[in-house]
């Protein structure tokens, strides 16, 4: 043993990931209905690691920390800047009113308990399970003008007192959300769900059962003489007002895909998709020349991203969207099959309003997404290329734009390098939903920036504090999880009582708010479990991207003040 951790010391990149694969093993971990996170696993595997004294350069840390911070405003910057509309105010008083009153309480007890600046900040970050607010109270401790040691001892604190306090703030998350929640506000969460999602057109599926049933279909016909159809407009307006559509066409020239303009000739064998129901029905006009034609019926269809972009699509329905298409004859056979917005799937029905930044995912033909694609905004076609160029320029840009400070009465205050590199992330992200040409970060180079960046910097941070660990939870854990109980309860309590009778929201996306405004994915899945239903998350996007500049913020605040 004394062997492995020597040489663990001397190469701490080894100790490193040593750390990253025990945290990432114990965020599987299920302790009855709470589910462990990667998040507190690293923090927790860097604490253990931490305890043979390991020292990893102060660099590398941060270098992990401002992928992450990136990657958390490039996914949320379409719906920070849309929350400065009117239409969101009811979400960004609420989030302001979430996150204003965890740092209001956190100051107090901070206070009252007599926490220096790291514990104070540290129980700030672990209430509210924001790991931006660590980040940048690290950064902000980092630099203070105070002796190293001093500085040391404060981030100990912040690193013991986060990881304390984050099982707490998470546990009470998912209780009062999922729990107390739907109680204070007297109603079946479910049913209320399953209301909306009819409103909206939702269809449900029971997970793993697919229907034998086919409601939309292809078959091939062979053209007869005589039919009062010369071209594949003209065979496609047979089946008015059903919607029926030729896809490609066997001519003697081979196999050619269908043009609206395209003649028909007696003889040749077209591929036509559209409702079971309009197809073998008598009112068909090919209904008695079926042909079994497997190789016109292997259409090559694709999925592709589209971020939405124009404007006169904001605030309509995905039914209103469908309906323009059509009229403007470029929606044949183009269904959208998934909507994301700030990296949630949310409900998809024929009543589900979009939002300019949201992706759909749009499953046809390469020729009918570009199609689409060209009046919704540009297609991401499947690549695993990103635009380094846009991501390190921006990442140092906005690093750059928080060094500057301004000395408020004695305080020095400024923006601080992680919120400059969040706050660059957002502006790329809004940029990318304007002209998706521009900053190409493929999902997957997405997730690992994220996952690696987040739990690379708190392993650094818990190898960093773990030493003084276990004797600082001994003398503050029980005072600790109390104060990180009521940070968390009475913000969520307020805000769901002022959101169901105040504003009115519906109770699915009033918890969807709470649980972006407390910047838990976590508690969102709680909510979403507890009315088995997608509805929660149509509140999540615009809190969550919200509350990510303001805890960053507060947590500098913190740091300042308590200095």
């Amino acid at each position: 043993m004394h062997a492995i951790a020597g040489a663990l010391r001397d190469h701490p990149e080894l100790a490193l990931f040593l750390t990253l694969a025990a945290g990432h093993a114990l965020g599987r971990v299920h302790l009855g209905p709470l589910r462990m996170n990667p998040v507190l696993g690293a923090l927790l595997a860097g604490l253990l690691v931490g305890q043979i004294g390991i020292t990893v350069p102060a660099m590398l840390q941060w270098t992990f920390f401002v992928l992450f911070l990136f990657s958390s405003g490039y996914k949320s910057g379409p719906q920070f800047f849309r929350s400065l509309g009117k239409e969101s105010l009811p979400q960004l008083a609420l989030t302001l009113l979430v996150c204003g009153s965890s740092f209001a309480a956190s100051l107090c007890i901070a206070r009252l308990m007599g926490l220096d600046a790291g514990g104070a900040s540290g129980l700030f970050a672990g209430s509210v399970n924001s790991s931006t607010a660590i980040g940048t109270a690290s950064d902000a401790i980092a630099k203070l003008a105070i002796a190293p040691d001093a500085r040391q001892v404060l981030a100990t604190n912040l690193s013991i007192v986060f990881a304390v306090t984050y099982v707490v703030g998470l546990i009470v998350e998912i209780g009062t959300l999922a729990g107390l929640g739907p109680w204070l506000m007297r109603v079946d969460l479910a049913a209320e769900c399953r209301k909306l999602e009819t409103e909206l057109g939702i269809e449900r599926h029971e997970p793993g059962v697919v229907s034998a049933y086919r409601d939309l279909v292809s078959r091939t016909y062979v053209i007869p003489e005589g039919l009062a159809a010369g071209s594949v407009r003209e065979l496609e307006h047979v089946f008015a007002p059903a919607r029926a559509f030729v896809q490609r066409v066997r001519t003697r020239d081979g196999i050619l895909d269908a043009e609206p303009a395209m003649a028909l000739r007696p003889g040749d064998v077209v591929a036509i998709s559209g409702r079971s129901a309009v197809l073998v029905g008598a009112a068909n006009p090919l209904h008695g020349h079926e042909v079994e034609d497997p190789e016109l019926l292997d259409i090559p269809t694709i999925s592709v991203d589209i971020v939405l972009t124009r404007a006169t699509y904001d605030g309509r329905t995905l039914a209103e969207l469908a309906r323009t298409e059509a009229e403007a004859g470029v929606g044949h056979n183009v269904f959208v099959s998934k909507i994301t917005r700030a990296g949630e799937p949310i409900p998809v029905g024929p009543g589900t309003v979009l939002e300019r930044g949201d992706v759909l995912t749009l499953t046809s033909t390469r020729t009918g997404v570009e199609r689409v694609a060209e009046r919704l905004g540009t297609a991401q076609w499947p690549s695993v290329a990103t635009d380094l160029i846009t991501v390190a320029a921006a990442i140092a840009l906005g690093g750059l734009l928080g060094l500057p400070t301004v000395n408020l009465f004695g305080l020095y205050v400024g923006l601080t390098v992680p919120v400059g590199v969040l706050f660059a992330g957002l502006v790329v992200g809004f940029l990318r939903s304007l002209r998706p040409v521009f900053g190409r970060v493929p999902e997957p180079a997405l997730w690992l920036f994220d996952s690696l960046g987040l739990t690379g910097f708190l392993a650094i941070v818990g190898i960093g504090a773990g030493p003084g660990f276990v004797r600082g939870l001994a003398a503050s854990g029980p005072a600790l999880i109390v104060a990180a109980l009521l940070i968390r309860l009475v913000p969520n309590v307020v805000a769901i009582l002022v959101g169901r009778y105040g504003f009115r929201m519906h109770p699915g996306i009033l918890l969807g708010v709470c649980a972006g405004a407390g910047s838990s994915s976590a508690a969102l899945a709680a909510v979403k479990d507890r009315a088995d239903s997608q509805v929660p998350t149509l509140g999540f996007g615009v809190s969550y991207a919200v509350a990510t500049m303001l805890l960053a913020l507060a947590a500098t605040i913190l740091v300042v003040i308590m200095r």
